[in-house]
């Protein structure tokens, strides 16, 4: 065996793992032809290029090591395309490549089986050294720039991101790389997990568009009131000036919060918790005066429906009706106090109590069979009333069922020693304690409830804005909810197992440049709808403000990023060589052609079909 070749050279592998080929072959009578994929890879390429984010990763990530046959930025942004396009774990990302053209990527074929999943995290553990706030200060500012972003208005929110795997080496805060890795551990979970150990994501958006500003990464046990100063400083920083309105829930409104942004000369919005004692005077007002509560008309929502073939409502057939308190209050700290009443959501509320209280029944039947078990456990009356105190505080029920324990003892006869009973057996009387539970609805505290609801409160320093539009300002909030939405569905961060927390850490970043780059997109092409539906007739101004991207050719005006590249994602290009052409020889190169739909959506986004993929 001396002079010959191994055998996995032989049958075309590489240090012992499978050579990929590239796209899908076929032949026939000489002619050869090559098939690969295209898909949105064009569209997004776009985007990076108008981010310039291959040079700016390069400039602010550390250095690539001399056997690095590939750039660290160029890695980064595969990894931001496939969590756009296609949501494959690192693994089986070199067979998503190979069934691409590698030169959508920036790859030549030979590239393609380098791409092994340690090599990809590693360049993970590179990222999480360079996301620094210079990174994404210079990334975003960028994105204003460029995409005229109005910083007029921010919305800050959190989540969590469960995570698969002990992770021993991140049970606690760690100074590494110049930077502080936080601990993946045990907290309150968003997605009711408490099972997995978490991370906590914070991400602050523009209203206009909902575009992505500024993220971090949080240990899972911090709690969300600690990180809104640590963001309003550089989103200060970031907007050159603090007078901005930053709109952001009740974990806002703890006093050292406020006063960090008021004392700046920040603008905020937020709810008033329930635990200040603004909010139980109030209610305890509607519940034992609500003659002196005088509201007024505030704000008649009527929504236009998404679809363009459907009938507009009226404001007779209102989507809401808001009314607003006639006088306005200031809490202890000298802040604006707005008080709110929603149809819809005194709706909502009632629905919501009703299906608490039917669910809660439902549990005590559950536990009334546990008791009328043979071999319960429940032995005592402190188990059974902590059972029972644990259903309603759950439900959060106390007061509207009231449940009632009754006891009674039943006793057995068990014969004494051994064999069968007789005449002269003697028996022992054994008495163990019985519960049954009786439970009925309060009805004068129902009908109390019904009182509060629909009734919310408003928090802000801004003296300018109108009840009106401070509403408007937090109604806009859900916009961050939907991003976190289309994170753990479109974009698929599900539960995390990667080998070391730097990596882990560095794909946070990854996501963040996808969901960028993914709300942009919506962005520009609705921005791109209004504006034709703004030159088109009256007649057809609907019709013109939509774009066919759901299946069946149904409408939208509101379309999203994730039906955009669903629509170009079977689009392909094909390579036809003729006999006698070699490898290095120009094929002849066809591309699949284009729908009405996919032709629209290109020219909406300023792109030109005839030069997509060539």
């Amino acid at each position: 065996m001396g002079g010959s070749r191994s055998p996995l050279r032989r049958r075309g592998r590489q240090d012992g793992k499978p050579k990929l080929r590239v796209g899908a072959t076929a032949s026939a009578g000489g002619v050869r032809l090559r098939s690969v994929r295209i898909g949105a890879v064009p569209l997004v390429n776009r985007y990076f290029e108008r981010l310039k984010l291959e040079e700016l990763l390069r400039d602010h990530l550390p250095a690539d090591d001399v056997r690095q046959t590939i750039p660290t930025p160029r890695i980064v942004l595969l990894l931001v395309r496939n969590v756009l396009l296609s949501r494959e774990p690192l693994y089986a990302i070199p067979q998503w490549v190979a069934r691409h053209a590698p030169d959508l990527f920036d790859l030549y074929d030979v590239d393609v089986s380098t791409l092994q999943d340690d090599r990809l995290g590693v360049c993970l553990a590179r990222l999480f050294s360079g996301t620094t706030p210079q990174l994404l200060l210079a990334i975003v500012g960028g994105t204003i720039d460029k995409f005229a972003v109005s910083l007029d208005e921010m919305h800050n929110d959190s989540t969590t991101a469960s995570f698969h795997g002990k992770y021993l080496t991140a049970q606690k805060p760690v100074a590494k790389k110049g930077r502080l890795q936080p601990a993946i551990t045990w907290g309150h979970n968003k997605d009711h997990r408490p099972d997995l150990k978490q991370l906590l994501f914070t991400l602050t958006l523009a209203n206009d568009g909902g575009v992505p500003l500024y993220f971090h990464v949080d240990s899972g046990n911090t709690t969300d009131d600690v990180t809104h100063r640590r963001s309003w400083d550089l989103l200060a920083e970031l907007a050159g000036n603090p007078d901005f309105l930053y709109v952001a829930d009740c974990k806002l409104a703890s006093r050292e919060n406020l006063h960090h942004i008021a004392a700046r000369g920040g603008r905020f919005v937020t709810v008033l918790p329930a635990t200040r004692r603004e909010d139980t005077e109030f209610r305890q007002r509607l519940r034992h005066d609500p003659q002196s509560v005088k509201w007024l008309p505030c704000w008649t929502r009527v929504e236009e429906p998404d679809d363009p073939c459907r009938q507009r409502k009226t404001a007779a057939e209102p989507d809401d009706l808001i009314q607003v308190l006639e006088q306005e209050e200031l809490t202890s700290d000298g802040y604006r106090l707005l008080w709110y009443h929603s149809r819809r959501k005194a709706q909502l509320d009632q629905i919501a109590r009703g299906e608490r209280c039917q669910r809660t029944t439902q549990e005590l039947q559950e536990l009334q069979e546990r008791l009328d078990s043979p071999r319960t456990r429940f032995r005592t009356r402190s188990a059974v009333d902590d059972a029972v105190k644990e259903i309603l505080s759950r439900r959060d029920v106390n007061s509207l069922l009231q449940v009632k324990i009754i006891e009674r003892e039943e006793e057995t006869f068990r014969k004494v020693g051994r064999g069968r009973p007789g005449r002269n057996s003697e028996y022992r009387r054994d008495v163990r304690s019985r519960f049954r539970l009786a439970w009925h609805l309060d009805n004068e505290t129902f009908d109390n409830a019904r009182v509060e609801d629909g009734v919310f409160p408003l928090l802000t320093n801004d003296r300018k804005l109108s009840p009106r539009e401070l509403l408007e300002a937090y109604k806009r909030q859900p916009k961050i909810e939907k991003r976190f939405t289309q994170l753990k569905s479109d974009l698929n961060l599900t539960p995390v197992f990667l080998k070391s927390p730097e990596r882990v850490v560095g794909l946070f970043t990854v996501y963040f440049l996808a969901l960028l780059v993914h709300s942009l997109i919506e962005r520009d092409l609705r921005l791109a709808l209004a504006e034709s539906a703004a030159k088109a007739s009256p007649r057809d101004r609907r019709w013109e403000g939509s774009v066919e991207v759901y299946p069946e050719g149904r409408r939208t005006r509101r379309p999203t990023t994730r039906h955009v590249l669903d629509l170009f994602e079977n689009v392909c290009r094909h390579e036809i060589l003729q006999p006698g052409q070699g490898k290095n020889d120009e094929p002849l190169v066809l591309r699949d052609d284009f729908t009405q739909a996919q032709t629209r959506v290109l020219r909406l986004l300023g792109m030109d079909p005839k030069k997509y993929g060539r």
